[in-house]
């Protein structure tokens, strides 16, 4: 099953996806559809016509998550390429909800930077609440999956040995375009990233170090993790950063970010002017 959210007139409604249209849930996003116990079963039984919307109307699926936590150095072609040996323990950052945008909207990039860079990612989105997760209970907890490009900021990133303040830029992480639940993704499916047509990341999410349910054990030990929050699970080689010259982002190109069994980010990049 697949789920999206959508920008109605009248607010945000979580849908589920049938072919190319949209079965309307009601009010309130999948965020919120995922804090109903039987989300599952009132998702997969509802009925009613499909609609087709415009793909600016596909929202961040979760819009307003709890938490975002995120996992750097987590692929190891990425590991490889930044000069790091292999972790011991997650190592992880978080980013906070208003940096989410849709998974068509244009990405603003900041006038304070000019080292923008691309990280597609596979995001975990949690099902159901949990606390201490053994393996079982923690892959049970999984409600499903969706792709986030984590765009960096790495010149703020790399002023200090903390990462957030290169992370967590307002409008800058697109998510989505839907949730699918886990039976729909394959263990290998391939995860991509193109500038402008240009292949720049390409592998698959069997190269994770930390996988899924690692993740959610580990991060559930330190704290609750609710419905709706977000797992970002790291990126694999191929950022611009790691580059010789490195590269980034610039105006007037596009970001399209895909994992196949979810679907495809594509957001055009535009340079904000200062303010």
């Amino acid at each position: 099953m697949k789920l999206a959210t959508l920008r109605l007139e009248d607010g945000l409604h979580a849908a589920r996806v049938e072919g190319d249209g949209y079965v309307d849930l009601g009010p309130g996003d999948v965020g919120a559809l995922l804090g109903r116990p039987d989300w599952k079963s009132y998702a997969r039984a509802a009925k009613g016509e499909v609609v087709s919307v415009e793909s600016n109307r596909l929202a961040p699926v979760v819009p307003h998550p709890g938490k975002i936590v995120c996992v750097g150095l987590n692929y190891r072609t990425h590991i490889t390429e930044m000069g790091r040996d292999l972790p011991e323990y997650p190592t992880l950052f978080a980013k906070y909800p208003e940096v989410l945008i849709g998974p068509y909207d244009t990405l603003e990039l900041p006038p304070e930077s000019d080292t923008v860079d691309w990280e597609a990612e596979l995001v975990v989105v949690v099902g159901q609440r949990v606390r201490r997760a053994d393996r079982a209970t923690a892959q049970a907890a999984i409600g499903g999956y969706t792709v986030m490009n984590d765009v960096s900021m790495r010149d703020w990133q790399f002023r200090t040995n903390q990462w957030l303040q290169g992370k967590t830029w307002e409008a800058s992480t697109p998510l989505g375009p839907y949730l699918v639940t886990p039976d729909e993704l394959a263990a290998d499916a391939t995860i991509s990233c193109e500038v402008d047509g240009d292949v720049v990341q390409k592998s698959t999410i069997a190269d994770l170090l930390f996988d899924p349910a690692d993740l959610v054990g580990y991060i559930s030990t330190l704290i609750t993790l609710n419905p709706g929050d977000l797992i970002a699970t790291g990126t694999t080689g191929g950022v611009g950063h790691a580059r010789k010259p490195p590269r980034y982002l610039g105006h007037g190109q596009t970001l399209v970010t895909g994992i196949d069994g979810i679907g495809t980010l594509s957001n055009p990049v535009r340079r904000s002017e200062p303010a």
